[in-house]
């Protein structure tokens, strides 16, 4: 398999992997499925990590979302 088509797949399967991190997390039905809603939400958590209290965030968000890999 020619290396541009490895390196597709891998993007691929990493874009899969973070969509069924959004729907494991509840916002697609919390938010109808609107996708400006969503992308405000990135947009805020972005900045959030971007600022002074960025690893706050980060350590409490790291967190939950371990908590709800252990549930399943």
């Amino acid at each position: 398999m020619r290396a541009w088509a490895v390196e597709r797949r891998k993007r691929t399967r990493h874009l899969i992997e973070l969509g069924g991190l959004i729907v494991k997390s509840g916002v697609v039905e919390l938010t109808g499925d609107d996708r400006a809603v969503m992308l405000g939400a990135f947009l805020w958590m972005a900045d959030k990590l971007a600022s002074d209290d960025g690893e706050r965030a980060r350590a409490l968000w790291a967190e939950r979302g371990k908590q709800a890999f252990r549930r399943g």
